[in-house]
């Protein structure tokens, strides 16, 4: 498999999937990128995305507004059954902060943004914070998953190599992917996108 048709399958920006604008709808990436962040299918996690959405729960005081109670029946509709409550109790308390701080905007100014994402609330990590940058485009660095892959494939140099005519996202999330369900596992010989070792 070439490159660009490895990238062009496996690389899809999931805000482009839930139809998120993140430029101008960085609050609705970030809600999506908490839902992606738990060990759960990503498919869960879309799924889940799409019925806050369908309950026009995408904003931070429309969440408030709704309650914990209401928070947790969203999550249990979309699959989200084993991470509800605390995934409730995340979302609020970084709903709280969100508006507190003058919106996801503001502190999207800010420096040390890796650090200001995490303090939103108890229970946001790395994962959660790489997947919310990656798709935004600021300077992040890549998940291990991603990192892994990149240097098994010669795509690392320190940092992700840019390729000519290779979208920089789309291939850091295409690698992601290989690294989080090929490279960590050792299965080389049944990898789409194989390296040396296969």
């Amino acid at each position: 498999m070439e490159l660009k048709e490895f990238v062009k399958k496996y690389g899809k920006k999931y805000s482009e999937i839930l139809g998120i604008n993140v430029k101008k709808e960085p609050f609705k990436w970030f809600l999506a990128s908490l839902l992606f962040g738990a060990p759960i299918r990503e498919s869960i996690a879309m799924k889940t995305y799409k019925v806050f959405e369908k309950y026009g729960y995408v904003e931070p005081k429309r969440i408030i507004d709704a309650g914990w109670d209401e928070i947790v029946r969203c999550l249990d509709e979309g699959g989200y059954v084993r991470y509800d409550f605390k995934t409730a109790d995340k979302i609020l308390e970084a709903c709280r902060n969100i508006l507190q701080q003058g919106g996801i905007e503001n502190i999207l100014k800010k420096e040390n943004l890796e650090v200001e994402l995490e303090n939103l609330a108890k229970g946001i990590g790395d994962t959660t914070v790489q997947i919310f940058l990656r798709e935004l485009g600021p300077p992040h660095k890549p998940s291990r998953y991603a990192i892994i892959a990149a240097k098994n494939h010669k795509f690392w140099d320190g940092k992700l190599k840019d390729i000519k005519g290779i979208d920089s996202i789309e291939l850091e999330i295409a690698l992601m992917k290989l690294g989080r369900d090929y490279c960590r596992k050792n299965k080389c010989k049944e990898c789409p996108y194989p390296c040396a070792k296969s």
